[in-house]
């Protein structure tokens, strides 16, 4: 068992025990359940919409190289600058470039799970740069020192409570605002941070290949202050976020709205093809989009795992899944938490590090049930396991467990010599940690199945 395992494990045995914690996510996820059920509403033809998105998603990314080209082509001829990374040191260092040619010493960031990805908040400090988060719960976990716990909505597991003496502590307001003066609090300490930044940084829900532009939706506004004040706009964006034509949008943003936040569209959508153009009145001297890899062909290649990068990052699958709800987004230590994060991030990050995420499921396939394009989220994770096992990766203690385990259960004799209570005692012993020091103990009835029914048998 590596550290990252121990850790996973260590926090998931806290979490899991905390009934507060409980509560608060429990409370989230209902409001949520409520709004995507009335968000639904919207669409004549749910099932078809979710099919046509997922064919769309599965063409564009057999044809991802193509598209690729096309979005190069038409976004540089508007006087947009691309940039490719490989991995997550190359955009870093790409983003510092651009920093240090600009002399820059303050940033605005619009909320990207991508950033996060890269850790891009932690390597600017570390050069001097300040980057602040402008969406209001990125900006909440920034103040808390803490990574987000949720893909679309970061201090889930924070009441207005929290978020209260949070920023009584952070910011010396007044203790027990409610969350309207919270708000108005983050947006005057905000507004001065746009004011001064030179460079603006957002991530992309979608890049569309027919226009060469970015899509970016949000719901307060801050994308389109850190994108129209600075001078300079960075979207870094991960190359499977790709939708041929523009027309898809259509279907897209209301699939994203409704499966994420239960809107029937999100408000604020915005479309970037490039910086400032003569007859425009507002926007960035300078536009760049760094498109990202960072293990996203490795993924691909694999064609059992491959459907994960139709993903749109809508967070409907840990909303869904009992693993995420028990222990929470840190839990896993990593940037995509749930179902599709234990899903891509063994193969992003390193099977051997990480497989451990595809094992924190119990394959009940609610993520899948849930996901707007139908993403086959449960039987990847099945997949992720079978890898592991083939690679040798479970160790020789685990690999013989399950293997005098599968000889027991499938040797029917084997099971009836054992009496209740040798069977009692042994799994007892073995299985003491993973079941009985937090369950009654088991306790098997004096006779089997099999001598019940012969039993019967003999009597009529």
């Amino acid at each position: 068992m590596n550290q990252l395992q121990s850790t996973f494990l260590a926090k998931s045995e806290v979490k899991s025990q905390d009934l507060e914690h409980k509560r608060k996510i429990s409370w989230n996820i209902q409001k949520y359940n409520g709004a995507v059920l009335k968000g639904k509403e919207q669409f004549a033809q749910l099932e078809m919409a979710r099919k046509k998105a997922k064919n769309i998603k599965w063409k564009a990314i057999e044809e991802l190289d193509k598209h690729l080209e096309t979005f190069e082509k038409n976004f540089t001829a508007k006087g947009g600058k691309l940039l490719w990374a490989d991995n997550a040191e190359e955009a870093l260092q790409q983003i510092l470039n651009i920093c240090k040619e600009k002399n820059t010493k303050q940033i605005v960031k619009s909320k990207s799970m991508v950033t996060e990805e890269i850790h891009l908040n932690q390597f600017l400090e570390g050069h001097g740069i300040e980057s602040v988060e402008t969406d209001l719960g990125e900006y909440i976990q920034q103040l808390d020192g803490e990574a987000p716990y949720h893909i679309v909505t970061p201090a889930m597991h924070k009441s207005k409570e929290d978020v209260a003496k949070l920023f009584h502590d952070k910011l010396g307001t007044a203790p027990h605002l409610s969350p309207t003066a919270l708000t108005l609090v983050a947006r005057e300490k905000l507004r001065s941070k746009y004011q001064a930044a030179q460079i603006g940084i957002t991530g992309a829900n979608f890049w569309i290949a027919d226009i060469g532009g970015i899509s970016v939706t949000e719901n307060e506004g801050n994308g389109r202050l850190s994108t129209s004040l600075p001078k300079v706009h960075i979207a870094i964006v991960g190359i499977e976020k790709v939708l041929p034509k523009l027309q898809d949008l259509n279907l897209f943003l209301p699939l994203l709205a409704t499966f994420g936040t239960g809107q029937k569209v999100t408000s604020y959508n915005t479309i970037f093809t490039g910086p400032r153009q003569k007859e425009e009145t507002d926007g960035p001297d300078e536009m760049y989009v760094i498109m990202l890899d960072n293990g996203r062909t490795h993924l691909m290649a694999k064609p059992e795992v491959r459907e994960s990068m139709y993903c749109i990052r809508c967070g409907s699958c840990l909303n869904a899944c009992p693993i995420y709800k028990n222990i929470g987004g840190h839990a896993y230590g990593a940037t995509y938490s749930g179902p599709i994060g234990a899903v891509i991030t063994p193969h992003m990050m390193g099977m051997e590090n990480y497989k451990h995420l595809s094992y924190a499921s119990t394959l009940c396939g609610n993520c899948t049930e849930v996901c707007p394009l139908k993403i086959n989220i449960h039987s990847m994770l099945l997949a992720n396991r079978e890898q592991a096992v083939s690679e040798g990766m479970n160790g020789f203690q685990e690999n013989m467990a399950w293997i005098m385990w599968q000889k027991g259960m499938m040797n029917r004799k084997l099971i009836g010599l054992a009496g209740n209570q040798i069977k009692n005692k042994l799994f007892q012993a073995l299985f003491r940690k993973t079941w009985a020091n937090r369950r009654e103990e088991i306790d098997f009835p004096p006779q089997t199945f099999q001598q019940l029914f012969a039993h019967k048998n003999r009597k009529e």
